[in-house]
């Protein structure tokens, strides 16, 4: 997989994948990063990206020729696809996820101030999509929250790709809770399941605990995961 950030502040997507889990897998060569800084590209002498709106309005716009030139000049691989994040955007969830893990390439376009050039998506045309019904400063964070998620489908970047299967959403439904020493901690103990060792057990208490976390905290999760199980 390769990413391709085109953004005003490659520092902040440069550092989050420079640590912890996101460092490995780019050290691995489970993903390739490249960020692209449009402010590279714009014609004119004092590295303006952005302009007042026509037709009035407050704040400024950023300009299409700086950052349609920024992604004329991103190398296009097979299998890629260009991302817009916007809060216009489809909403990015499991399902979604799983479909650009399948990419070779994805190109995120990453926005500021009061938003892109109308122009922009036109002669892009990007698939534009939301992290959710909110508004950022700009396009980093949710471009984060996307490479993030879609690298932990790809082999190589967790310890075992069965950590990613066990995650909430993976199946419809909530994660169960987990567990890890002291078995008693302030009078909390471990459920006695959990240490039989009958994986039979083991395996049914967490689906129901998954139903029930589900049930509890997200009813319309569970009410559809409940309608297409046929439960």
């Amino acid at each position: 997989m390769r990413f391709d950030v085109l953004t005003l502040f490659p520092e902040i997507i440069e550092s989050y994948c420079n640590v912890s889990i996101m460092k490995r897998a780019k050290e691995g060569a489970v993903f390739t990063l490249n960020t692209v800084n449009p402010r590279d590209y714009t014609e004119d002498k004092h590295k303006k990206v952005d302009d007042t709106p026509y037709g009035g309005g407050a704040g400024m716009v950023l300009m299409p020729q700086p950052y349609v030139d920024a992604y004329d000049s991103v190398e296009k691989l097979d299998k890629s696809i260009t991302v817009m994040l916007s809060p216009q955007g489809e909403p990015l969830n499991e399902n979604l996820v799983m479909k650009l893990a399948d990419y070779n390439q994805i190109i995120m376009l990453c926005g500021h101030y009061e938003g892109f050039d109308e122009r922009i998506r036109e002669i892009i045309k990007p698939k534009e999509i939301s992290i959710g019904d909110f508004v950022l400063t700009g396009g980093e964070l949710p471009a984060l929250c996307l490479i993030d998620a879609v690298s932990r489908k790809l082999n190589g970047t967790l310890g075992k790709i069965e950590s990613a299967e066990d995650d909430s959403f993976s199946n419809g439904l909530l994660e169960y809770p987990h567990y890890t020493k002291p078995r008693d901690f302030r009078g909390y103990k471990v459920p006695e399941v959990l240490l039989n060792g009958n994986h039979k057990d083991i395996n049914e208490f967490r689906f129901n605990q998954q139903l029930e976390r589900t049930k509890l905290k997200r009813p319309d999760l569970y009410e559809k995961f409940k309608k297409e199980a046929d439960l």
